[in-house]
């Protein structure tokens, strides 16, 4: 079995991914505070 070697390994997919989860999280985030704002304004 290989040695495992700390920080060898290519992660640039990894790190892609993530960024965007996290983009869509922030604007899924930010839609659904925008609509619930909204909401409020109209039934108000």
């Amino acid at each position: 079995m290989a040695e495992h070697q700390h920080g060898e390994m290519d992660i640039s997919a990894q790190e892609s991914m993530f960024s965007g989860f996290v983009r869509f999280v922030a604007w899924t985030t930010a839609i659904i505070i925008v609509t619930l704002i909204l909401l409020a304004m109209i039934n108000g």
